[in-house]
């Protein structure tokens, strides 16, 4: 069953474009990580926000070890508010098939 994540990172005030080009450069490198369903990047209120979805719990632990992850961690030391709020969420799907779950 696929595990869904959203994760929160908050920028230090000056620092958006930073986070956000480092963001972007990470995100072709996951999109190739096995076991990727989604990684997508959206931006509000000062913070960048993922949406993610990983084949199983397998795939997200690979996805938390891989160098995509570990050199973006690099590139953000001192760049953030902290480590990213992370939460992991089980879909529950309603409705339309293609519309109810991410």
């Amino acid at each position: 069953m696929s595990v869904v994540v959203v994760a929160t990172i908050t920028p230090l005030p000056g620092e958006m474009d930073a986070v956000r080009e480092a963001i972007l450069a990470a995100v072709p490198a996951v999109h190739a990580e096995p076991g990727c369903e989604l990684y997508a990047l959206h931006e509000g209120d000062g913070e960048f926000v993922m949406v993610e979805r990983w084949a199983d719990a397998d795939a997200l632990r690979v996805h938390g070890r891989a160098e995509a992850l570990t050199t973006l961690g690099g590139r953000l030391a001192g760049k953030v508010a902290g480590p990213p709020e992370v939460k992991r969420l089980a879909a529950v799907p309603a409705g339309d098939a293609d519309k109810g779950a991410v």
